[in-house]
């Protein structure tokens, strides 16, 4: 009888410590619990000494209140005009009502998750290619407005949406890069015959320009010319002497020039150059001895 009574005791002693384990919670700072009694909600236990009714409550869920990371994992995204491009983000969430987030939605990390990444192609997919790459804070902000109601329907808010990272595929990439190398080249060439062009147009205004002057130049070489002879004219005046001895001045002064020419080899003396000088000198004599 003893032993029995020994180990009746034993039983009612661990049924006891049991019993307070069940019927004692402590929940940590940072978490709530969702507690069901025989398999309905019946309260959420808030962080510190908690009791419940044991066998007949449990601790169905254990929730963190904290913010928690999500992170979107890659995806690609097709723009409106068909270029793919490469896009993952990263969410930050806080539990606000453990009741939706446990009974609303099967997985309220998941199905986040996934919001976000439906969400993102479809806005993505409203953009073109460049706006895309250059709109990541107005990407940013319409993401967040769009899951933000559907996030308070699963008792969770939604505190940030970051953008990680949004480029181009890899084979989008090469694309851009020999287009980008095509309007390079595009852009010299248009530079070389703009520079032709300039240049073109500079020649030709300089010979325009030199035309001018050779014109003025000849204009006034011809008045020149002109006024000297009237003034020779006027000096020499009816006499035929004087204009015969400056004909003769200059008829001797080419021979002389032709003499002193360093390429010349052998000097040509006009055959009647005796006559002509005789006839100049005698024609000069009778107008002396006529005066």
């Amino acid at each position: 009888m003893t032993n029995i009574g020994f180990y009746v005791t034993f039983a009612i002693l661990i049924l006891v410590v049991v019993t307070i384990a069940k019927g004692v919670r402590l929940v940590p700072q940072g978490e709530e619990w969702v507690v069901e009694r025989l398999g309905k909600y019946q309260c959420t236990l808030r962080p510190g000494l908690n009791f419940l009714i044991p066998y007949l409550d449990r601790v169905a869920y254990k929730l963190i209140t904290k913010d928690i990371i999500l992170d979107v994992q890659e995806q690609e995204v097709i723009t409106r005009d068909n270029a793919v491009i490469l896009t993952n983000a990263i969410s930050f969430i806080k539990v606000t009502d453990p009741v939706k987030a446990v009974y609303g939605v099967t997985d309220f990390s998941e199905a986040i998750r996934n919001l976000i990444m439906t969400t993102l192609r479809s806005i993505v997919g409203e953009m073109e290619l460049d706006e895309a790459l250059s709109s990541r804070d107005k990407i940013k902000a319409r993401l967040r407005e769009s899951i933000a109601d559907e996030a308070v329907d699963w008792g969770l808010t939604v505190k940030s949406v970051e953008i990680q990272d949004i480029k181009p595929s890899p084979s989008m990439q090469r694309a851009m890069e020999m287009q980008a190398a095509a309007e390079r080249e595009r852009k010299a060439m248009v530079t070389r015959a703009e520079g032709e062009k300039q240049s073109a147009i500079l020649e030709a205004e300089a010979r325009l320009e030199a035309a001018r002057r050779d014109a003025s130049a000849q204009v006034t070489l011809a008045e020149a010319s002109a006024e000297s002879i009237r003034r020779v004219t006027a000096a020499l005046g009816t006499e035929p002497g004087p204009m015969l001895y400056l004909l003769g001045e200059k008829y001797i002064s080419s021979v002389q020039k032709l003499a002193a020419s360093e390429n010349a080899k052998l000097v040509l003396l006009p055959a009647d150059i005796q006559e002509t000088i005789g006839g100049l000198i005698g024609k000069i004599s009778r107008f002396g001895g006529t005066a």
